[in-house]
């Protein structure tokens, strides 16, 4: 197993986990490689035909972006920062959808020069695109993103397909940007392309979006115009609370006959494409935080090393993550506490009312499914370096990340020389 337990110590592929803060100290990221080679291995025999996009914004670690690549799959990114590291990862550009509801134009230019392909957000980035791709004499393929108003049972922050949403171009709009589309010099639509929200427990959602799509392409056949791929975009979640999650077999299973009835009907040559993230990367990942101290107040407070700074879903989100003591995994939960991290906001909780063992400075608390929108989405607030990220695989430990130390919050700052006077 990825993470085990022996002689009540919490170990990741072999490793017990005070091996690595030894040598990082805490708080630190630590991800399991046959987690997430497993991860991999169960998408591509679900999807052994289908393109495999991973969603880059997941976890944009340039070590685990190359593991990914070096499978095969391509790369869903959201930004020129992204589309550099896919690059420089490895993802081949042919492979890769440049997806964002506002992107620069110099990120269009980069995109282009590259030769990726583009999830078109809006009629303006449809024209930006044909300009820069006249100027360059380049053709770039291009896919419409449309807004399928689907509701997913998931957090609103993270609900990406209802029609009150930021993304996408309304369903009841998009025939006639296609219509422009083909109309423009150097873009071809090949494809279309939505993404109704992340964190999806239920394959349905999908289902009905998939059907949705296929009514549109179905629409611009009449047209004349015959796309090449559906990329249905990602969304399944993982079992962050222990009452399930979709597998990538279930979420096959329940999108796969549908497309290739619609498919065998409508359009022989159509393919799917996914953008998987969260479901790859995010039961991989560890937490580990130092324990500060112990507070007995209006609750039990355990104040650790790590906050929102490092891992900013629970508090923004109100997410759920199970929580462990590491050194004291074979022990009975005592009392119940609530795990603080050391921002100064009152909302800087990473676990609330949780049964543990009896707590104790220099603990550590182990924070599980963090491989998701964790260090990603990390920040130096309240004057903090972000800490180290580790790989571990069979035995080894590996520095995938060095942790920061105060000139990496002062690198990019300038004083001006008036000051000096």
């Amino acid at each position: 197993m990825a993470f085990s337990v022996e002689n009540g110590i919490l170990t990741i592929d072999g490793v017990r986990f005070d091996e690595i803060t030894r040598i990082t100290g805490t708080p630190v990221y630590v991800t399991s490689y046959n987690k997430l080679k497993e991860n991999i291995e169960a998408y591509k025999k679900a999807f052994p035909k289908q393109k495999i996009l991973y969603a880059v914004k997941a976890n944009f670690n340039l070590a685990i972006l190359k593991i990914i690549s070096k499978e095969g799959f391509g790369a869903d990114v959201f930004s020129a920062g992204e589309l550099y590291l896919a690059l420089l990862a490895g993802f081949p550009p042919e492979k890769i959808l440049f997806n964002g509801n506002s992107k620069s134009d110099w990120e269009i230019e980069m995109g282009i020069k590259a030769g990726v392909s583009f999830s078109v957000d809006s009629l303006d980035e449809l024209y930006a695109i044909s300009e820069v791709a006249s100027k360059f004499g380049k053709e770039v393929t291009i896919a419409f993103r449309v807004n399928p108003d689907v509701s997913p049972e998931t957090h609103p922050k993270i609900s990406t397909g209802l029609k009150t949403s930021k993304f996408g171009i309304p369903k009841d709009e998009v025939i006639e940007a296609y219509r422009k589309a083909v109309e423009l010099p150097n873009v071809i639509p090949k494809g279309i392309h939505c993404h109704i929200g992340s964190q999806i427990l239920d394959a349905s959602p999908f289902v009905e979006a998939l059907n949705k799509i296929f009514d549109l392409v179905a629409e611009l056949k009449e047209e004349g115009i015959n796309l090449e791929f559906i990329d249905l975009g990602g969304g399944p979640g993982i079992d962050y609370d222990g009452k399930g999650a979709l597998t990538p077999e279930e979420f096959s299973k329940a999108i796969l006959p549908v497309f290739e009835e619609k498919k065998a009907k409508m359009n022989p040559d159509i393919e799917l494409e996914l953008e998987p993230g969260r479901s790859i990367v995010g039961n991989t990942t560890v937490l580990l935080a130092g324990v500060n101290s112990v507070k007995r107040a209006y609750k039990n407070f355990v104040n650790v090393d790590a906050g929102f700074n490092l891992l900013i879903r629970p508090a923004m989100y109100g997410s759920y993550h199970r929580v462990a003591v590491a050194n004291k995994m074979d022990r009975e939960g005592e009392e119940t506490y609530t795990v603080a991290g050391p921002i100064c906001e009152s909302g800087d909780i990473l676990a609330e009312d949780r049964k543990l063992p009896k707590v104790e400075k220099g603990d550590v608390i182990a924070i599980f499914d963090a491989g998701a929108y964790g260090f990603v989405m990390s920040s130096q607030y309240n004057g903090r370096p972000r800490c180290a990220e580790v790989l571990v695989k069979d035995g080894e430990i590996h520095v995938i990340r060095e942790k920061e130390d105060f000139n990496d919050i002062v690198g990019k700052q300038k004083i001006p020389e008036f000051l000096f006077e």
